[in-house]
């Protein structure tokens, strides 16, 4: 599985990155997690706001840090 953290380095983006982590560690999951700064990267995935969660190259979230229980059930979802 691979996750990408797009966003330009702000503190929800840093957030969402702490809890991606989190959740796959609670859930003994392995991924490749790479967090993506480059604007012009960002925008080829069509975000509109930032931070946003790509998994396996879909993106599955944008805009907000979800909680725990929902970040989990996302990433579950779309292993």
């Amino acid at each position: 599985m691979e996750i990408k953290i797009l966003g330009t380095g702000c503190a929800n983006c840093k957030a969402l990155e702490k809890a991606v982590l989190n959740s796959l560690a609670e859930m003994d999951f392995v991924a490749n997690v790479i967090k993506e700064e480059d604007i012009q990267k960002i925008i080829s995935y069509g975000i509109m706001r930032t931070p946003a969660l790509v998994i396996n190259e879909k993106v599955v979230l944008s805009g907000r840090v979800p909680n725990t229980k929902e970040l989990k059930e996302i990433i579950e979802k779309n292993k």
